[in-house]
């Protein structure tokens, strides 16, 4: 018995509450307030404009959300996901890194890997997988499960003082 609780004890001890996402293209930078109370001025201004002209085609209204959607999702470049002071894991040359970005070099991307700051890693932006770069990101479920764990865990413990 004290074995399994041994290894519970130590396998709780080894998780960790962050986690390894990819970071979604479309929220990555939100507009400012000015910025988007003119975007949507223009979108007010357009759907007003189409309501007035009932004789557009529904293919000129296509037209119209088509434009809006591309200026939204227009794709991010290496250098836009990557930012300094942040956490990732990348593949390079098929080697998974866990790395910290510590700055941009034109288009060398300097950074260490998490937790050995003194083993610095150098890369080209053309090294770098796009597709499995994925950012850390604290991760409330774990956090909230492992705090249920710690609870249960104290709550046997003292009970077993009691008894």
């Amino acid at each position: 018995m004290k074995k399994y609780l041994y290894l519970l004890i130590i396998s709780f001890s080894l998780i960790s509450c962050y986690t390894y996402k990819a970071k979604a293209e479309n929220n990555e930078k939100t507009p400012s307030k000015q910025e988007s109370q003119t975007a949507s001025d223009q979108v007010m201004a357009e759907k007003a404009s189409i309501d007035s002209q009932s004789k557009i085609s529904a293919v000129e209204k296509g037209r119209l959300k088509a434009n809006r959607n591309q200026v939204a999702a227009q794709p991010m470049t290496v250098q836009q996901k990557l930012e300094p002071n942040k956490y990732f894991k990348v593949e390079v040359g098929g080697q998974p890194y866990k790395i910290q970005v510590d700055k941009w070099e034109s288009d060398t991307l300097v950074a260490h890997v998490v937790n050995k700051p003194k083993k610095v890693l150098k890369f080209h932006k053309n090294q770098i997988n796009q597709s499995t770069i994925v950012e850390r990101r604290f991760s409330q479920p774990t956090a909230d499960i492992i705090t249920v764990v710690a609870y249960a865990a104290a709550g046997v413990g003292i009970w077993a003082l009691v008894k």
